[in-house]
């Protein structure tokens, strides 16, 4: 893979992505080349019949990400014209994270506030160290949030939540996170990359086009019911069960064995 920026770190091993921002002197925070260089990365990894399971992680222990780059704003926000191009871009690289066709987890330590926590939320699972915080400040800046930005949050915590978290814009600690289910697990700082590394390495290790199609199939219960493709879900369902690896699987149980899936 190559990089579009040397803040957008791509690495992969043994079957898991690993997606770093590299911008730890700013706390990670996300200039308009990462956000392209993030969905670049996606994409990628979508294509990768290599990669089975994508972890986003922020480089050092400060922050997974404390947001936006604000410094960049006088430039990429300073006429409608420039705001709408950021904006576009941003909306690029999380529907690019939506769309990514493996299971992607965020590895949060340290901050995940603004831009970051949008990153995290549209990732599939959140797993953070004790030293985590979030906020979604856009009360202390002056600015609002649109439906876009907005619905995610609503749609993975509820709308109760999302208003405590909005209309206060303030930090919340890792175990309220866990709490309103905003991240799935909160782990000792010291275990947390070998807690996410075990806990990726065992999606790695199914069936990929199960994994697959139960992403999918998620994916279309949260669509409104008219806009939902169940038979796209019937075709994966279908590819499921006239694969290799469901034959392998069904012989490996037989035979009291670690199954060895090929994805096909």
């Amino acid at each position: 893979m190559t990089n579009i920026t040397d803040k957008i770190i791509v690495e992969k091993n043994d079957g898991i992505g690993h997606l770093i921002l590299n911008q730890p002197n700013k706390r990670n925070a996300i200039s308009l080349e990462m956000w392209q260089g993030i969905e670049s990365a996606a994409e990628n990894f979508s294509n990768d019949n290599e990669v089975r399971v994508v972890v986003l992680s922020g480089a050092g222990d400060k922050a997974f990400s404390a947001g936006a780059d604000i410094s960049q704003f006088e430039e990429n926000r300073a006429s409608k014209e420039a705001t709408d191009h950021y904006n576009q871009t941003v909306m690029a690289t999380l529907d690019a994270l939506d769309h990514l066709n493996k299971p992607t987890i965020a590895m949060i330590q340290g901050f995940c506030v603004g831009g970051g926590a949008s990153v995290a939320t549209h990732c599939d699972l959140r797993i953070a160290a004790e030293n985590a915080r979030f906020a979604i400040p856009p009360a202390k800046l002056g600015l609002a949030y649109r439906w876009e930005d907005v619905y995610p949050l609503v749609q993975l915590i509820g709308p109760t939540f999302a208003r405590e978290i909005l209309y206060t814009g303030r930090l919340f600690t890792a175990a309220e996170a866990l709490q309103m289910g905003l991240v799935n697990r909160v782990v000792p700082i010291g275990e947390l990359e070998s807690y996410v590394a075990d806990y990726s390495s065992t999606i790695a290790g199914n069936a990929p086009l199960t994994v697959h199609a139960i992403k999918q199939t998620i994916q279309e219960t949260l669509k409104d019911p008219q806009d939902r493709n169940l038979s796209l879900v019937e075709e994966l369902v279908n590819a499921c069960f006239a694969s290799d690896d469901y034959q392998e699987g069904r012989a490996a149980f037989m035979e009291k064995r670690k199954p060895n899936f090929k994805g096909r």
